[in-house]
């Protein structure tokens, strides 16, 4: 990587952090793109050379910061040496579940925030960078040759939705009930949505 190149990553790197601070300290509301790059250190116009608005990078950080999580469950996955699908799926959703529960204002940015759209974009167009890392997990997980799934973008859009949906209130707010007596019942839930979708 050149001089130039370097840095331009710094900043752009910069940007993204400073983001995610003010983003999760006062909300992407509050959060004006003046207040990104005096905390950054950059000149306003850097800001448009990487990012059409505070948006564009709240979108980013949020594919950047759940891929991470995946990247994370997908490696202890890979340490687990589990082969069945479904106890890999539960694996890499425990595993996030209890990454949200050490970090519960990345749970709140990521929750609040998170569309199917963000994941949807990473498997059709696979990024360059090395953050995003979904696209992977999820070409493994769906192409096996002893298992098939019929309408596997629909099967992971419910998991997602009940997943991100149901451990929010369970993780902050122990609503219903805490996340341990919840996740059997979610497990459960996402084993059925999985078996409905065997072709």
């Amino acid at each position: 990587m050149s001089k130039l190149e370097l840095n331009k990553k710094q900043k752009r790197d910069s940007l993204l952090e400073s983001a995610f601070a003010l983003f999760t300290s006062k909300g992407i509301h509050k959060t004006s793109i003046s207040d990104i790059v005096e905390k950054s250190g950059v000149a306003k116009g850097t800001f448009y050379l990487y990012f059409k608005d505070k948006y564009d990078i709240r979108n980013l950080l949020i594919a950047r910061k759940a891929s991470q999580l995946f990247k994370k469950a997908d490696e202890e996955l890979v340490k687990a040496d589990i082969s069945n699908i479904f106890d890999e799926v539960i694996f890499l959703v425990d595993n996030i579940i209890n990454q949200f529960c050490e970090d519960k204002s990345l749970l709140a940015f990521i929750s609040k925030n998170l569309s199917w759209g963000i994941f949807k974009t990473s498997i059709i167009n696979p990024s360059d960078d090395s953050d995003i890392y979904f696209y992977n997990i999820y070409t493994r997980l769906i192409n096996r040759e002893n298992v098939n799934f019929v309408d596997p973008e629909i099967m992971l859009f419910m998991i997602i939705e009940l997943v991100s949906s149901t451990c929010y209130s369970a993780i902050l707010y122990s609503e219903p009930v805490d996340i341990e007596q919840l996740k059997p019942y979610l497990f459960d839930n996402i084993k059925s949505i999985m078996k409905r979708h065997l072709a």
